[in-house]
């Protein structure tokens, strides 16, 4: 079985765990301040927050910036469930905006019409590790003094211009076991404001900054020592995956780009895609998925339905219509990419899906 998504644990992240576990200071401590400081400095920002997943990420960042009840969120419904409930969770409206074909990322082109008076902040997400545009939204939040909040649980060490993703505005990333790097389960804000930091902190922790004065409405959102550092060993091994992963999107497409029927993944100028998935758009795609399990070759489908189709967002009166975002989620498809495919693997996938006889025009 070639799986579609393996992560990339060894013996020192063992050794790291180990070292913590002997320490007796399991929680949140000094690895997780070592591992925040690291991640800053990765991303090119000024502060780095570390929760315990991008979910909480995300919910906390919209918290720190004040979003709240009446507010409005222009984000893509093109994404796992996450980016639309974070918004939820704060009281305010997620408002959804159609997403380009190519890059499956918000289209600038129609974000403005989506803009209201009581629109607050834009949630682009850089799906599949593609950086959405984001010099254009980074222009239409500043004419529209709107916060910039970046989804980017699936693009660590993506770039525009060599610019980090996640130091354009607010960052909001995710360390679930399937992303590019893991700590098991966690999250990361990064940030240039000290205040938003700050407040993110007293929000991951009870509204406290000393223990037991609470001066807000907080959570508990922290990260364990234990997570930040496996987090540690990853960061420091996130290059060499990011080329792996940029090594097996370049044969995989050097192999599938000729066939008929299937589109693969571009790379826009200036663009560092980093290949969380390597998705391809076939119109055949439920039936090439149903192939490919039958052979022992995994694949995964995101997402099958977008955030605005989903039963609760009915329910909360939602009735978009998203046509680049409905016909994506009927297309796309993702083949294994992840740093543990061979080229051995890669060939035996490419041979696959040139063999079978389900393609058409």
């Amino acid at each position: 079985m070639i799986p579609i998504a393996k992560p990339q644990l060894d013996q020192a992240e063992i050794d790291a765990v180990s070292d913590v576990l002997r320490s007796g200071i399991i929680a949140e401590g000094q690895r997780v301040a070592q591992f925040e400081e690291a991640f800053a400095e990765y991303t090119g920002t000024d502060h780095a927050v570390a929760v315990n997943s991008g979910t909480a990420a995300l919910h906390a960042a919209l918290l720190a910036h004040g979003i709240g009840r009446g507010d409005e969120v222009i984000t893509s419904s093109f994404s796992f469930i996450a980016t639309g409930n974070s918004v939820l969770f704060t009281g305010a409206r997620p408002v959804f905006a159609d997403i380009c074909a190519d890059t499956f990322n918000l289209d600038p082109k129609l974000i403005e019409e989506k803009i209201t008076p009581a629109t607050k902040a834009i949630i682009p997400v850089h799906l599949y590790g593609h950086p959405a545009d984001m010099e254009a939204i980074r222009d239409i939040a500043e004419d529209h003094d709107l916060i910039l909040i970046e989804d980017t649980c699936q693009a660590h060490g993506a770039a525009l211009s060599a610019k980090k993703v996640g130091s354009f505005g607010t960052g909001a990333f995710s360390f679930y076991p399937t992303k590019n790097m893991t700590t098991s389960e966690g999250g990361m804000i990064t940030t240039n404001s000290r205040e938003v930091a700050e407040r993110a902190r007293m929000i991951r922790s009870h509204g406290s900054k000393q223990r037991y004065l609470h001066e807000m409405l907080g959570y508990n959102l922290r990260m364990t020592d234990i997570s930040a550092a496996i987090g540690l060993v990853q960061l420091g091994k996130l290059a060499e995956y990011t080329s792996a992963r940029e090594h097996n999107a370049a044969l995989l497409s050097k192999g599938l780009r000729a066939i008929e029927g299937i589109q693969c993944p571009i790379v826009r100028p200036g663009c560092r895609h980093v290949f969380h998935q390597y998705t391809i758009r076939i119109r055949e795609r439920d039936a090439l998925a149903d192939y490919l399990k039958g052979i022992g070759i995994g694949t995964g489908i995101y997402y099958p339905i977008p955030i605005h189709r989903q039963p609760y967002y009915k329910e909360l009166g939602y009735n978009d219509s998203l046509l680049v975002t409905e016909k994506a989620s009927r297309e796309v498809i993702s083949l294994p990419v992840h740093p543990g495919v061979t080229e051995e693997d890669i060939a035996t996938i490419v041979d696959a899906i040139s063999n079978w006889g389900g393609l058409r025009c």
